[in-house]
């Protein structure tokens, strides 16, 4: 029996060990194949999108393959990776789109993430809760297929905001797919996992498919209005470098040639988180143009919902063109004529025709005085029935028209641009930016005794009547209601997105203050004469401080770090025994 026993044993032994073995293999095929750590800091995956007679648009690939996208969102990108059946666009289009994430799916983000969020600029932060699209469509005849035509677009998913980066990888990787079929996007997804973390402010080397992009990720110690580049190098030696814009910069003189007289009133409704409807005949001059919308408040984050590219097939669809409520604070780009009457009860349409240069012999787009297009067949022009708060500034205006007359490169005109709404975008927040530092307490009022200060809360009427000797006349000469602009931003999701992200700068900072207050005081000589329990009250502050500093990644010096630590140990020493052992443990 003995006999028997021990060779059972075994037995079980080996099987033991033939199924570790087997652990073992499958865990380093698993290891070798998905490591995608480093993809995952830029991209979430790749897609190819085709058109199948009886689904229509269909999902035939993602890649990396073990990563779970929800129906929902499988179907939003299907629909948005096609230009919409009314564009009629041939050849190779490129364009990007905007989707929301499932709710329940959202998951936290990974330590990468958080890190760039932390030290990039406020407007180019990662939202968790939103994936862009970057998309190359190509449509070409071809006779052997039923339809007639070949329909493809390869699609990169990623939550970084980093249009010109992608929009310039896609449009490398997609033509040689198109030519060789899906190892050109395993070769260009195991590119990217070799990829270091998008740390903001560093300059980075990115190999992809025998180039080498060259990237500076933007921070927010940058100096605003200040953009810049992205080198591109080939291996080759008898190719030159290319120069780019920035991961983010849009020409957005291009963009916003055709509404150029109408500016002003623009950045007003996105500042102000108004409704906004674009309508452009192609999905490329849509979502550019939503783009450059959004990019008019830098360095203000644009708080509110966009969509650059948005379809009758979306989930959102209803939400956004519902008539039993008001339309929502989003910008939404289309280019299906249906969308006319479908958003006419909208309170500003923007109608943007055909992207041409911008010479003097084309004239922008006319202001139309009414809220809704009446017919499908409109002309291009801003619809609003919107009275801005601010006069025009005529000597932009002025400026952009001699830079058309003498043809100005469009980059030099962009660059002017943005200039003008970051000097307008800093006039209109300077002054908010210095309420809310006095309403800081003073640093002769942060004891290290008592708790940490807080901010006194914002009182509007309080700050309007600051403007009278701190208003935005110190910094731009634009007249205007700047009063009304004020009382109409305090509505809006930018307001709430701006003041919340400041108070919690303020909030960290007052924390800091507070801790080195608390590691420059001498606690034991206030602890002396003490009640014990206030004592003990004291050591635990200190430690859920610390506690709290270090889950809040608090960028506490070592020395005020050490200097507690110190303070704490002395504290506890003035305590009787079985306290001391107690509190030392914890």
């Amino acid at each position: 029996m003995a006999s028997s026993d021990e060779e059972k044993l075994s037995q079980q032994k080996e099987i033991l060990n033939l199924q570790s073995q087997e652990v073992d293999e499958e865990y380093s095929k698993l290891s070798a194949i998905l490591p995608w750590d480093k993809f995952s800091n830029w991209i979430n995956c790749m897609c190819v999108i085709t058109f199948d007679l009886e689904l229509g648009q269909a999902m035939e690939l993602i890649y990396p393959g073990h990563i779970k996208l929800t129906e929902r969102e499988k179907s939003n990108i299907c629909y948005l990776s096609f230009p919409d059946s009314n564009s009629g666009c041939m050849g190779d289009t490129q364009f990007s789109f905007r989707i929301r994430q499932c709710p329940g799916r959202v998951k936290p983000m990974c330590a990468s993430h958080i890190n760039y969020n932390h030290n990039c600029p406020v407007a180019l932060q990662i939202d968790p809760g939103h994936y862009f699209g970057y998309v190359y469509f190509r449509q070409v005849r071809d006779h052997t297929l039923r339809r007639g035509y070949f329909q493809k677009s390869v699609v990169i998913i990623s939550r970084l905001p980093f249009h010109n980066l992608f929009m310039h990888m896609v449009g490398v990787i997609a033509p040689e797919y198109f030519d060789n079929g899906e190892p050109s996007i395993e070769v260009a997804c195991h590119d990217i996992d070799q990829w270091p973390t998008p740390e903001a402010g560093a300059t980075l080397n990115l190999p992809l498919m025998g180039t080498v992009l060259q990237v500076r990720v933007p921070s927010h110690s940058d100096k605003p209005g200040l953009s810049q580049n992205l080198v591109v190098t080939t291996e080759s030696a008898f190719s030159s470098p290319t120069i780019m814009p920035s991961v983010n910069d849009s020409d957005v003189f291009k963009c916003l040639f055709p509404i150029l007289p109408h500016i002003q009133l623009i950045w007003e409704l996105v500042l102000t988180g108004e409704p906004v409807v674009v309508m452009a005949n192609s999905p490329t001059v849509c979502s550019e143009t939503v783009l450059a919308l959004v990019s008019m408040i830098l360095p203000l984050r644009f708080c509110s919902d966009y969509r650059q590219f948005f379809t009758i097939h979306d989930s959102e669809f209803k939400e956004y063109t519902s008539r039993a409520q008001a339309p929502p604070p989003v910008i939404l780009g289309v280019t299906n004529p249906f969308f006319a009457k479908t958003l006419q009860h909208w309170p500003h349409i923007v109608r943007i025709g055909d992207h041409v240069p911008a010479t003097s012999n084309v004239k922008p787009h006319k202001l139309k005085k009414g809220g809704s297009l009446k017919t499908l067949d409109s002309k291009p022009g801003v619809y609003t029935r919107y009275k801005p708060f601010l006069n025009k500034d005529k000597a932009v205006l002025k400026r952009l028209v001699q830079g058309i007359q003498t043809n100005r490169p469009s980059e030099v005109q962009s660059a002017m641009l943005r200039r003008h709404f970051l000097e307008v975008t800093q006039s209109f927040m300077i002054p908010l930016e210095r309420y809310v530092a006095s309403l800081m307490p003073l640093l002769r009022n942060i004891s290290p005794y008592k708790g940490t200060p807080r901010t006194r809360p914002f009182d509007p009427d309080e700050f309007l009547k600051s403007l009278d000797f701190s208003g935005p006349q110190l910094t731009t000469g634009i007249k205007g209601d700047w009063i009304g602009l004020y009382r109409r931003f305090f509505r809006c999701a930018n307001f709430e997105g701006w003041y919340n992200t400041r108070i919690r700068e303020v909030n960290r900072k007052l924390q800091l203050l507070h801790l080195e207050a608390m590691s420059d005081a001498d606690l034991q000589s206030w602890v002396s004469g003490r009640e014990e329990v206030e004592v003990v009250d004291l050591i635990l502050k200190i430690k859920e401080k610390l506690t709290t500093a270090s889950s809040n990644h608090l960028p506490v010096s070592k020395d005020v770090g050490e200097k507690l630590y110190k303070q704490m140990d002395a504290v506890i020493y003035t305590l009787p025994e079985d306290l001391r052992a107690v509190l030392g443990s914890n």
